[in-house]
């Protein structure tokens, strides 16, 4: 048996007024994806553990098997992995974002869409002026970059800044949590405010506003940990020999690192609704041909979850269905080695409130030896409540995935 999961970032959702009272879900003509819910067995999963934030870091590890209160040591370190940064024994590693701040208030957690480019000229130009010393910057994917601390205390309240779009950011600056973290969540505070005086008159964001678009004025650190202590795939689950991770993302790619499976670049991959979806799927093809398990995330629906746009997840989720799901089954469907195909969101990004929530997600699994269906018709929150696996959580569900009905 093969396994290959496909999940669709924050894809699950709430009712949407403009879209008749249906979840972008329920109003997108996605044939590929009702099949296999109608030819696989299907559920609700859980995906955020008690005590935990519903973000992708906590939900994907959740989905593929870890003990979150065991494994988890902030985004940061996660993403550091992908990107090749080492954290030392004596470093703290954070997520980094490039945002926009307006009238004292954050406009959007992403430095409206800056590209990879643009955003990779002014980390450095922060690693110039502000790095070097016990802080540095390091350029990722778009608005996502990682900064290292030396010394730095992870117990500090940092928060997400997709959860307070629209909010004053000096009420949501860095905090401690304990009196040893006072001088990291002061360190950290002065960077933002030095980042904010730093990063406006910055040529590249001098052109950005001469055609209109929104500037990355300022930096915001958030999920701070260090190093974590994974054990792979291959070591938790015998099933798993070998297996790549196909992201746009760092985060996604960073525990697939730790996980023990490949990073698979794909040329074009933007963690948008533009990605290259061809050449995901044509990657996971021919991963899967050669090795035991691939993981292939999708980022898209979430961004435009948090931009509350239910129109353009309804794009990202037919995409995800012509461009990714039909492709792939149509080749898994003529091998003769059967294969396990599972596709689901991590958490939901509902459109009208533009950040995750902890609600249980639809998922469904289909293997092509034809061991499948339960009933269900369709893949949406709603539908999949009818499934046969019913509510589960966390590791459940690789166990579901890999060995059926054996656990």
């Amino acid at each position: 048996m093969k396994y290959i999961i496909i999940l669709g970032d924050g894809m699950a959702d709430e009712p949407v007024p403009s879209l008749g009272g249906k979840t972008p879900l329920q109003a997108t003509e996605k044939p590929e994806m009702d099949w296999v819910a109608a030819h696989g067995r299907n559920g609700l999963l859980d995906t955020i553990p008690e005590g935990f934030s519903p973000g992708s870091e906590i939900a994907n590890l959740s989905i593929l098997g870890y003990n979150l209160p065991e494994v988890f040591e902030g985004r940061g370190s996660l993403e550091a992995a992908s990107m090749g940064i080492e954290i030392g024994e004596d470093e703290m590693a954070m997520r980094c974002n490039l945002v926009t701040i307006e009238n004292g208030h954050i406009k959007n957690h992403s430095g409206g869409q800056i590209s990879t480019g643009e955003a990779s000229i002014l980390m450095e130009y922060l690693q110039e002026k502000l790095g070097g010393e016990d802080v540095n910057f390091f350029p990722g994917v778009s608005y996502r970059h990682l900064l290292k601390m030396k010394g730095g205390d992870k117990r500090i309240k940092a928060t997400p800044p997709h959860d307070i779009i629209g909010e004053e950011f000096s009420r949501y600056l860095p905090e401690a949590e304990a009196e040893a973290a006072r001088h990291t969540a002061e360190r950290l505070d002065s960077l933002i405010l030095a980042s904010m005086e730093l990063l406006p008159g910055h040529p590249v964001n001098k052109a950005r506003a001469a055609e209109g678009k929104e500037v990355a004025n300022s930096i915001w650190p958030w999920s701070p940990g260090y190093r974590p202590k994974m054990k792979t795939l291959s070591a938790l689950f015998p099933e798993i020999k070998s297996g790549s991770v196909i992201s746009a993302v760092d985060l996604i790619k960073g525990i697939g690192v730790y996980a023990g499976l490949d990073p698979v670049h794909v040329e074009g991959a933007t963690g948008l609704y533009d990605t290259n979806y061809e050449g995901k799927a044509e990657a996971a093809i021919k991963a899967l041909k050669n090795q035991d398990f691939v993981f292939l995330h999708l980022e898209a629906s979430d961004e435009a979850g948090h931009d509350g746009d239910p129109k353009l997840k309804m794009l990202t989720i037919k995409y995800l269905n012509d461009r990714i799901v039909r492709p792939i089954l149509n080749e898994i469907r003529t091998w003769d080695e059967p294969v396990s195909l599972a596709i689901l969101p991590d958490h939901p990004t509902p459109c009208a409130i533009r950040t995750h929530t902890a609600r249980p997600v639809p998922f469904t699994i289909y293997r092509t030896d034809g061991s499948g269906g339960d009933g269900v018709t369709v893949f949406d929150e709603e539908a999949a409540k009818s499934g046969s696996y019913g509510l589960i959580a966390g590791r459940q569900f690789i166990e579901l995935f890999l060995n059926g009905d054996r656990h």
